[in-house]
């Protein structure tokens, strides 16, 4: 005879949660939770909006504890390579790449969250995961290694081009494309590779919210919101 307490109906319920998400609905598994229990069969049938939310709470679970193993180096940007108060206790973290139209989309939220804090620090890390964005993302922290990263950075989102942009933002071209083929910014562009593998991150933009990470051009009341909540990141 079992000395195991008996499962309470919350138990059964969470249990029954999870196998239905994750989709582990074998015969075992279906009578070990006790779904046979018609109470906790009707509330499943009878609120199916749980379903989605508690993935979505395991997910997000994931993801914060793989930022704890995560290098605290995510934080600290390349040489002028970010936006807001370079000295703000806030830190908002985003992986972005050029060719993403989901990030030029959030474009408007950053900037919006830098106007309403100005303790609020964006650290750009530059993640190039599409076609062509390879030869942008090193103009970009060429354009940070001469001080001119913010305008480069508004430049190319506005233009697509990345000529055009670095010269509306005044770098001098010659030592840009020597910084641009430089080992230091092939190391970043690796080390963010390596970050944004470590973190689950599946595409552009990512962030991380002071202590949350986000996937998804997720919009301004979100990453306000997770900002809020979890404060200065360091």
């Amino acid at each position: 005879m079992s000395t195991e307490p008996p499962r309470t109906f919350g138990q059964t319920l969470l249990t029954a949660l999870m196998a239905l998400v994750f989709g582990f609905l074998g015969a075992a598994v279906w009578s070990y939770s006790g779904l046979a229990d018609n109470r906790t069969r009707s509330f499943l049938l009878g609120n199916p909006e749980l379903l989605p939310q508690m993935a979505e709470a395991y997910e997000q679970q994931q993801a914060t504890e793989r930022l704890t193993k995560v290098d605290k180096a995510v934080y600290d940007p390349f040489p002028g390579v970010v936006l807001g108060n370079p000295q703000g206790s806030k830190v908002l973290v985003e992986f972005t790449d050029y060719n993403c139209p989901y990030c030029e989309a959030s474009l408007k939220d950053v900037n919006r969250l830098i106007e309403d804090d100005p303790d609020l620090k964006v650290v750009i890390r530059e993640w190039p995961i599409f076609e062509g964005s390879d030869a942008v993302s090193r103009m970009a922290l060429a354009a940070g290694m001469q001080g001119k990263y913010r305008a480069f950075h508004d430049a190319m989102f506005a233009t697509g081009d990345v000529d055009a942009a670095a010269k509306a933002a005044g770098l001098d071209l010659d030592q840009a494309a020597r910084d641009a083929a430089s080992e230091v910014v092939s190391t970043e562009i690796a080390r963010n590779l390596d970050f944004a593998r470590q973190l689950g991150f599946s595409g552009t933009p990512a962030w991380i919210a002071g202590t949350t990470p986000l996937g998804g051009a997720v919009g301004y009341d979100k990453l306000k919101a997770a900002l809020a909540e979890t404060g200065a990141a360091r």
